[in-house]
């Protein structure tokens, strides 16, 4: 049986019918199983390039079918993760706030986004609603491996609901208590971070900054933000969250950081963590549960799973490793699965989540590379393990591309940045020049299975942690010798490789560990700041000319840049993301005089503007997928050197920021 499972927007790339904001319908994806096994998964912003793409997702849709060979009509069940009642609901109140909006209907309603977005009929008969809790709950009971099992999903809001819990009984959820949006850990979590400069999909930042404050300055005044009930009930006291104001003025994103904040992340850290145990804690003696399962955006927060992990709470714990949005594709798929087959046989415990897009063959590969080889040098390899071993070994910086592309948040050795974990500096060097990003966030160590004990703190029942979504203790004698990946209070958000999921990512570190005796290396994710995680070959290159990394591993090719000039790029099409658009306005100046103003917009993003200048609005006007920069200039009659040149600068800047498209 083919299940096609599905969550995301409401609006195809490039339109905005309803004005939604990126933080409603998020982290779109879809995902295809057959008979209970995932065959292909996809994030839909790794092939739109919007990161938390609320868009639907069009192109994940399409290469579920495309890598299995089958078309729409072959899909037994397509799931979606909403309740039908709920989907009717919203499509009625906008309604009567749009009036592009043409129906009420939850079936028509779909029925017109696949034939806008795939160009193809779905029969209503096949199409399946999940509600949104089930959906993030069945995503880790089917793939957790236990045979019994709690359940707890905690997030922002689904369906008004900010999580439920459940018992586990084979392949159906037996629901034990649902907690309102009234008492969202995600939006409390959500509007504590808005003091610290901080928004939606942010959370992760100040995860990372909570160990370096002290959660004992603020421990007393946010405990009066909460109250915990008997029963593993609890409230949350929204409008005291004001009462933070007392401590000083908010910071401003992009303000450097004083001790204040820090002491305000240790301190949301903390109230996170004991609201959750409590409520955890209450069901499991409950239930008498030996094994937990996890899922929900809450369970995103690793320092907090390490701490369930460790506390010996449970047996086991499984967090599924897109535990945010996009998992709910995956699970409605399963959900509508066991649906139809009760008693069909749950898979083994999830070991990989390799499920995307595959670079192809090393002829394919090259056919890619030779694209772009006016800007890259390139060789195959006969020992790409070992010779890229030694360039980390060396003290470079490695971007990492290989086979099948995860699936969910975290990059695992598939299409990721490497270095040596030895070097504290490391971590500032990448942070600035490559991630743009803030120098305390912390990177994830990858460490070879067999010799996790050797480096740090794991369950003895448990060594096998695949997806960095635990936070565990690196071992006190190793902290100084893994300095670019021990975080300041000593931990490590770790990823165990094993030789049979990953041979390739293992031969690498195990070639590393032959050089140097550590068998660990820094793994982050290959992107910079303003974009997902890299897919194809191409979203390597670019990332690659655009940031400070110093070699690129692509299958068996090793890339370097070559030195080129501005004039380099005049070969080069040019064209824009179907997701962007340009703008011309009249604006008041200081002067008090109108004049035109230039920008760039999107179609996700009411607020998003970057201005450009005149010129490169008009190059920009003439852009389209055949047309050279060259032939751009010519036709706009720009002819002196120095103003061509600036023109190809700005181009170079909007490109290092993913507005525009160039190709060779």
């Amino acid at each position: 049986m083919l299940v096609l499972g599905f969550c995301g927007g409401a609006d195809v790339v490039y339109e905005n019918l309803y004005g939604l904001p990126t933080s409603a319908s998020h982290d779109s994806a879809a995902v295809l199983i057959e008979d209970g096994e995932v065959v292909f998964a996809i994030e839909e912003e790794r092939l739109n390039r919007i990161k938390h793409t609320n868009k639907f997702p069009t192109q994940s849709l399409h290469l579920c079918l495309k890598n299995h060979g089958v078309k729409l009509q072959d899909i037994d069940l397509i799931a979606f993760n909403c309740s039908k009642d709920y989907l009717e609901e919203w499509l009625k109140e906008f309604f009567f706030e749009s009036t592009q909006v043409k129906t009420i209907d939850s079936i028509t309603f779909f029925q017109d986004l696949f034939r806008k977005g795939l160009n193809s009929e779905i029969d209503q008969n096949r199409l399946c609603f999940v509600p949104h809790h089930h959906a993030h709950a069945m995503s880790a009971l089917a793939l957790s491996g236990y045979e019994s099992s709690l359940v707890t999903t905690f997030d922002g809001e689904g369906e008004n609901i900010s999580g439920m819990v459940f018992e586990e009984e084979g392949t159906m959820l037996k629901q034990i208590a649902d907690i309102p949006a009234s008492k969202s850990l995600g939006f409390f979590y959500k509007d504590i971070i808005a003091f610290l400069g901080y928004s939606q999909f942010d959370e992760y930042k100040v995860m990372g900054l909570a160990p370096y404050g002290n959660p004992e300055r603020y421990r007393s005044l946010f405990q009066t933000l909460y109250t915990l009930f008997p029963n593993g009930d609890y409230v949350i006291h929204s409008d005291k969250i004001i009462s933070l104001f007392d401590l000083g003025l908010p910071r401003r994103k992009g303000e450097p950081f004083i001790q204040m904040h820090k002491d305000i992340a240790a301190s949301l850290q903390e109230a996170l963590e004991e609201i959750a145990f409590h409520v955890i804690r209450f069901y499991q003696q409950e239930t008498k549960q030996k094994n937990l399962c996890m899922a929900g955006g809450v369970a995103q927060n690793c320092t907090l799973n390490g701490k369930i992990l460790r506390s010996g709470m449970f047996e086991n714990v499984f967090v599924q490793p897109a535990a945010h949005d996009a998992g709910c594709a995956l699970g409605a798929a399963l959900y509508t699965y066991y649906k139809a087959k009760p008693i069909a046989k749950k898979p083994f415990k999830l070991d990989h989540v390799y499920w995307g897009t595959d670079i192809g063959s090393s002829f394919s590969v090259l056919s890619q590379l030779r694209q772009w080889q006016d800007f890259i040098a390139f060789e195959e390899l006969i020992d790409i393990a070992g010779q890229t071993a030694q360039l980390l070994a060396s003290g470079y910086v490695v971007g990492w591309v290989q086979g099948r592309s995860e699936f969910g948040p975290r990059a695992l050795g598939n299409r990721s940045i490497l270095a040596d974990p030895r070097p504290e500096d490391n971590k500032e060097r990448i942070n600035k020049m490559i991630k743009k990003r803030e120098g305390y966030r912390p990177f994830a160590p990858s460490v070879l299975e067999e010799e996790v004990d050797e480096f740090f703190e794991v369950p003895p029942n448990q060594k096998q942690l695949p997806f960095m979504i635990f936070v565990v203790n690196v071992r006190e004698d190793k902290r100084d010798l893994l300095g670019a990946v021990t975080h300041v209070d000593g931990t490590a958000r770790i990823q165990t490789v094993s030789r049979k999921t990953n041979e390739r990512y293992w031969d690498l570190i195990h070639s590393f560990e032959k050089l140097t005796g550590v068998p660990v290396l820094l793994n982050t994710s290959f992107n910079n700041n303003v974009e997902p995680i890299v897919d194809s070959v191409e979203d390597a290159v670019v990332c690659f000319l655009t940031t400070g990394l110093d070699y690129l591993v692509v299958g068996e090719y090793l890339i370097k840049k070559k030195e080129v000039s501005w004039r380099n790029f005049l070969s080069v099409r040019l064209s824009l993301p179907p997701h962007i658009s340009l703008h011309q306005v009249k604006k008041l100046s200081s002067d008090g005089k109108f004049s035109n103003f230039f920008y760039i917009g999107n179609s996700y993003d009411t607020e998003f503007q970057v201005g450009v200048s005149t010129e490169v609005f008009r190059v920009l006007s003439l852009a389209n997928s055949e047309k050279t920069v060259a032939i751009i200039l010519e036709e706009d009659s720009v002819t002196e050197q120095g103003k061509a040149q600036g023109i190809v600068q700005e181009l170079m800047e909007l490109w290092s920021r993913r507005l525009i498209l160039l190709r060779p």
